[in-house]
């Protein structure tokens, strides 16, 4: 609990400071209060995990490495803002404010034990979400992208809100081991409510997550935000909401499995190809890794038709492996806007000659969304895959793999148009600041350490 209240304090105190006109001090503070919160999560590693707060929330070994995993991916997204933040708007404190309420919902979502708990984390997450992708105030992209987030996630938190009354109306309880209680106590006679409170909630949950067929504001959403809110979205958002996710059907809906399997396997069928079909026929890198986020929901969805041991731990590595990569791709993405102007494919025309390092952090990353060997993309992809291979479900198997070789196209594209085309005329020298270079250096070397040493991740959970 000392990471949600640091970070909830930690907001307010980025809200004065910028009342106070010290900016300077905007970024060392918050990487100094993410680095307490992630204290916190490491000195409660290994504890006694017992309900909390009325049994609202639940610190395990799960909530904790989720937790800290999106507090870790924060930091990294904060380092990116300093130029970026300053470009945008003099009024900063507002944006690190509300990612660091974003992050506190994110963390919340990670660690409920009640199902009011689920809803608040949720909506906190999202809220603050809602602004800082419309904070470009005279682009139309970005106000579209604002208007088109809050719709669909009050749409989405709709059907949330009905599935988890449906499920209250049967069990009597918002409590998640009390509805576990329920469904072991009745495994012939579940009342109809909450099959479909099943449903509901997990029409919700696809919702947040950006699975198909309910990913239509993924694509608008990310390509309209500004780059930097579009990694945070397509990162920590994403990590919590499976997190969250795997809590609940892990923890509750597992005996019911021969209901809601059937409904999530069509699911992940539909999420794959729309993903990846649609990011192959993308022309704008930004575009093409919002649709690639699609595809990646539903490889991340396989923990969930997959639950045994290892399921945690996979989503986990996944999580890991696509964050970093998704950071890395977004940093070169803001750098390479900044100098050419433009997110297009072209723009990236010789970027192997004119900066190598940038361009190679760049290729790691593509290679691990790719699922390459030697990336840690590869493991969690490793992973997923082994465990649906367990479960036989063959045919889902078989169409991931080749819903991976698309993948592999796409994402090499913008390799080629490194190394393999010559750079515009004209082009200008990029410079690339240090907060940057460490970014996408660590960035780079988790990538590969994760995808040689997979075992120091995986032992985790």
């Amino acid at each position: 609990m000392g990471a949600i209240i640091t970070l909830s304090l930690l907001g307010i105190l980025l809200l004065y400071l910028g009342l106070s006109n010290a900016k300077s001090l905007l970024l060392p503070v918050s990487l100094v209060g993410l680095a307490v919160a992630l204290g916190f999560e490491i000195y409660a590693w290994n504890g006694e995990a017992a309900p909390l707060y009325h049994g609202m929330v639940l610190f395990d070994n799960f909530a904790l490495a989720f937790s800290a995993l999106c507090i870790v991916v924060t930091a990294l997204v904060l380092l990116l803002s300093k130029e970026y933040f300053r470009a945008i708007s003099s009024n900063v404190a507002e944006y690190y404010a509300l990612i660091l309420f974003s992050l506190t919902g994110a963390l919340m979502v990670c660690s409920y034990h009640n199902m009011a708990m689920l809803f608040i984390g949720i909506e906190v997450m999202s809220v603050a979400l809602y602004i800082l992708a419309g904070i470009r105030k005279t682009d139309f992209s970005s106000n579209e992208a604002a208007l088109k987030y809050f719709l669909m996630g009050a749409f989405s938190t709709g059907f949330l809100l009905f599935g988890i009354t449906l499920l209250y109306g049967a069990t009597g309880s918002f409590d998640i081991e009390g509805i576990k209680n329920y469904v072991v106590d009745n495994p012939s006679s579940v009342s109809p409510l909450f099959y479909a409170g099943v449903l509901l909630l997990l029409v919700g949950l696809l919702f947040k997550v950006g699975a198909a067929p309910f990913h239509f504001w993924t694509p608008d959403v990310y390509d309209g935000s500004p780059i930097l809110i579009t990694a945070y979205m397509s990162t920590v958002v994403k990590v919590a909401s499976f997190a969250g996710f795997i809590r609940l059907f892990a923890n509750v809906f597992a005996p019911l499995q021969d209901f809601w399997v059937p409904v999530l396997l069509t699911v992940i069928v539909i999420t794959l190809f729309v993903g990846n079909i649609t990011a192959l026929m993308q022309s704008s890198f930004k575009r093409m890794l919002a649709y690639s986020s699609i595809s990646h929901a539903g490889y991340m969805l396989f923990a969930i038709i997959a639950l045994g041991t290892n399921a945690s731990s996979s989503i986990l590595t996944y999580g890991l492996a696509y964050s970093l990569s998704t950071i890395a791709a977004f940093a070169g993405l803001i750098l390479v806007k900044k100098m050419q102007g433009s997110d297009q494919f072209m723009a990236f025309d010789g970027l192997g000659k004119t900066n190598p390092l940038l361009a190679l952090v760049i290729t790691i990353a593509m290679l691990s969304l790719a699922g390459i060997p030697f990336t840690a993309g590869f493991v969690g992809k490793f992973m997923l895959f082994k465990n649906v291979m367990q479960d036989y479900h063959i045919i889902l198997l078989v169409l991931a793999v080749i819903n991976a070789a698309i993948g592999i196209y796409y994402y090499l594209r913008v390799v080629v148009h490194m190394y393999f085309h010559a750079p515009a005329d004209g082009q200008k020298d990029l410079a690339v600041s240090m907060n940057f270079n460490i970014v996408l250096i660590i960035a780079a070397l988790l990538t590969v350490l994760v995808g040689v040493y997979p075992d120091c991740i995986i032992a985790l959970l």
